[in-house]
């Protein structure tokens, strides 16, 4: 038996449910620095929506829109309206909690221009100087409407790297 999904070749995309589709977007567009693509909706309620999203059949996905992340996997950001909806985004020591990591080439720089622009910033930068993780350096961040994300950076790459002929992805490294 394989021990993988036949053809994989990674991740295409990650799907985000967020409560304001426009507010998002202008966000990962106008700040991160993501392209939109194009969008689809509205979807309405029913049977086959609840089948194969397993969500309730009285859910409605307002719409759905696709972003380009520079040479990472896409977003696809979706704003749902429906009865009962946990409008409280988990942390990450939840089950289901999550964040989304951008990898930048200068930190420092990344950072200032977080920090310009009025990002809240989760404490101060951690620099790892030992063990697998040793020349990576990151930091979280909030967007508007409280998803954690990550800024982090490994220009030497990590330590982990010096016993291992495989590497973790990273934008600069070809596929394995």
């Amino acid at each position: 038996m394989s021990h993988k999904i036949p053809g994989l070749r990674g991740i295409d995309h990650i799907g985000l449910t967020v409560p304001n589709l426009e507010e998002a977007v202008d966000f990962f567009v106008n700040v991160v620095g993501c392209t939109p693509f194009y969008d689809l909706g509205p979807f309405e309620s029913g049977e086959w929506l609840a089948t194969a999203l397993d969500i309730s059949n009285t859910t409605t996905m307002k719409k759905l829109k696709f972003l380009r992340c520079a040479n990472g996997s896409n977003l696809e950001l979706f704003e749902y309206e429906a009865d009962h909806q946990n409008k409280t985004l988990p942390k990450n020591s939840d089950i289901g909690g999550h964040h989304l990591a951008f990898y930048v080439d200068d930190f420092n720089l990344a950072l200032d221009y977080l920090k310009n622009n009025n990002i809240e910033i989760l404490g101060e930068p951690t620099v790892r100087t030992a063990g697998p993780s040793a020349g990576q350096t990151w930091i979280y961040f909030k967007a508007p409407w409280g998803l954690q994300l990550e800024l982090v950076s490994y220009p030497n790459g990590k330590g982990y790297e010096a016993e291992s002929i495989h590497k973790l992805w990273h934008p600069a490294y070809p596929a394995e």
